[in-house]
């Protein structure tokens, strides 16, 4: 084998050559790309013409040829081999057939080496004919937890949208949902569960009308979106709840005169106080104005009218037929930003879920406590029992479990003290929640939570995560029970709360299980708890047809058509150990 330089246009083709398709135009313009930018990386092989003949034919490089023609080179490279008998079929097949195409994640490695030793995105782009934009998505690879990573390597991409909420999450998330959704050997990956798992809703910098200063207060940081068009501001934030609080608090700061911060309508319309008309003209000086968040988190304005104030009858106005309208305009209160937001309530509901599981599991309970939780259980607003006119139960797959420990093998009765604290503690553990949802109990369970002393259960909530949820004034409110002073940004106040209790345990008011006084009178009201002085065995010994039925609109109320609503699988003893219950 030697090296030479020839003339492309004086190399023959080879009437042998394996690859006899014609390649498709987007390859040809590939390959012209890449010879004008970077020259023919791998030489054509080739050997010498037969039969006295002082040409060169081609055995590898047919393409690299034409397109070293179409470049308009003098000279290209080429190795000179030995002609093969065969007219270098065999080679030819083996040199197209054991190449390997590159793959993504090794196409971003080089990508990564090229920008490392100072191409650009564009000259990378232009030099392997490919758009910047498949560049840029080559290079969020980098944002890739290594295991997804290897995945992709083997060929199974997700595409770009995928790619895109992916390389968005942090690595610790992204390391959570891929061990919850890894594919089985030799399967592919479900790019859309992982995707849909790490998906957050995305509020840009446009639709803001805070500035910096609110921006860092509620420490909202912007991020480039590189696939967006390039004549605008494309910068935005994963953190809703920190962009929704500085637009609220915009709002309330540039509050007109006669002005309004109002909530948003499930049609879209703005929530306008009762009796107004709204305006869609020009206003006059005597309207209010509403402002409003949309679904998109952006501040807009509504005007609107209040109905003009009538003199009584009898006065001195109405008997002239003077005018009717009054001095004082029509006083419209703003709606402050909630202390806790609903992501906060919906972390309440597990931290007190969790809780009460925790303490029905370890708690000292006094046998006759636990039958009064027993019926209230039954009372909680996730809980159906169908009556006997129908052919099934209320959770027959779930409960089964709890009552085949109370039965021998004849069916009968059998059970020590023991076996039946474990029994329906584990059965309060089924029913009782306070989760946000269908599985929430309702007041019953805060009743039964403060009952048990659960309070005692709930975690440290002084966390980044659960702060975050909470308002300025709450977070400020929070501060009073410790040394620390409020700061001029709620980023700063959270994080000094969050330090206080690194060590220590804060518990927010509204997470307590005291029920609240007005929700306790009307369970009382509903006669859902009975206080009349009778029993309710007493009740149940009159007959049917002297009684009146139910109306359903209590707390046994059903939910939907579904027998089995909010049920569950069949689950084993292990669950009980999970739970931390044990017979003694």
């Amino acid at each position: 084998m030697r090296h030479m330089q020839v003339d492309p246009r004086a190399l023959k083709d080879n009437p042998d050559k394996t690859r006899q398709t014609k390649s498709t135009p987007q390859a040809d313009a590939l390959l012209l790309a890449t010879i004008k930018a970077v020259g023919i990386i791998v030489p054509p092989l080739v050997y010498p013409e037969p039969d006295g003949g002082n040409g060169f034919i081609i055995e590898s490089g047919h393409r690299r040829k034409r397109q070293a023609i179409a470049a308009e080179l003098e000279k290209i490279d080429v190795l000179v081999v030995e002609a093969a008998n065969d007219n270098g079929v065999m080679r030819s097949m083996v040199e197209n057939i054991a190449r390997e195409p590159l793959n993504p994640v090794d196409q971003w490695r080089g990508i990564e080496r090229l920008v490392a030793l100072g191409w650009s995105e564009e000259a990378i782009a232009m030099a392997l004919a490919l758009p910047v934009r498949q560049i840029r998505k080559l290079r969020l690879l980098a944002n890739v937890f290594p295991a997804m990573l290897d995945q992709m390597a083997l060929g199974d991409m997700p595409n770009e949208q995928q790619l895109r909420v992916i390389a968005a999450a942090s690595v610790d998330e992204q390391k959570e949902v891929w061990k919850a959704n890894k594919p089985k050997k030799g399967d592919t990956t479900s790019w859309w569960s992982i995707a849909n798992a790490l998906n957050k809703k995305r509020i840009y910098a446009k639709d803001a009308s805070f500035g910096d200063d609110l921006a860092a207060a509620y420490g909202i940081e912007w991020v480039e979106d590189l696939f967006a068009q390039g004549d605008e501001d494309n910068r935005y934030t994963t953190n809703v709840e920190g962009f929704l609080g500085a637009q609220h608090e915009w709002m309330t700061n540039n509050l007109p005169k006669r002005g309004a911060i109002v909530e948003m309508t499930n049609y879209g319309q703005p929530d306008l106080p009762k009796k107004a008309e709204r305006v869609y003209g020009k206003p006059q000086k005597s309207d209010h104005t509403a402002m409003y968040l949309d679904r998109d988190g952006k501040v807009q304005t509504a005007h609107f009218r209040m109905p003009e104030a009538k003199n009584p009858k009898g006065t001195a106005g109405g008997a002239a037929g003077g005018s009717n309208e009054v001095d004082d305009e029509p006083i419209v209160t703003s709606k402050p930003r909630p202390d806790v937001t609903q992501k906060g309530h919906d972390m309440i509901g597990d931290f007190r879920t969790d809780a009460l599981h925790d303490a029905l599991g370890r708690a000292p309970i006094e046998d006759d406590t636990l039958m009064a939780l027993l019926v209230l259980a039954f009372a909680g607003v996730n809980v159906r029992v169908d009556s006997g006119v129908n052919d099934h139960v209320f959770g027959t797959k779930r409960f089964s479990r709890h009552a085949v420990r109370l039965l021998d093998t004849d069916g009968k009765l059998a059970f020590d003290m023991d076996t039946l604290r474990v029994t329906a503690r584990s059965a309060l553990i089924d029913v009782l929640s306070c989760r946000r949802g269908m599985s929430n109990s309702g007041l019953v369970s805060r009743i039964a939570g403060n009952a048990i002393g659960a309070d005692a259960y709930l975690p440290n909530m002084g966390t980044e995560d659960f702060l975050f949820c909470l308002s300025r004034q709450s977070l400020e409110a929070s501060c009073k029970e410790t040394s620390i002073l409020p700061r001029s940004r709620v980023r700063e106040t959270r994080a000094a709360l969050v330090d206080h209790y690194k060590d220590g345990h804060f518990v927010h008011p509204t997470a307590l299980f005291g029920p609240d006084a007005k929700e306790l009178a009307d369970l009382l009201k509903q006669g859902e708890i009975v206080e009349d002085g009778g029993t309710e065995i007493e009740k149940a010994s009159v007959a049917p047809s002297e009684t009146e039925q139910p109306d359903g609109d209590g707390i046994g109320e059903e939910h939907g058509d579904d027998p089995d609503t909010g049920g569950g699988d069949e689950t084993s003893d292990e669950e009980d150990t999970a739970y931390g219950i044990a017979a003694e």
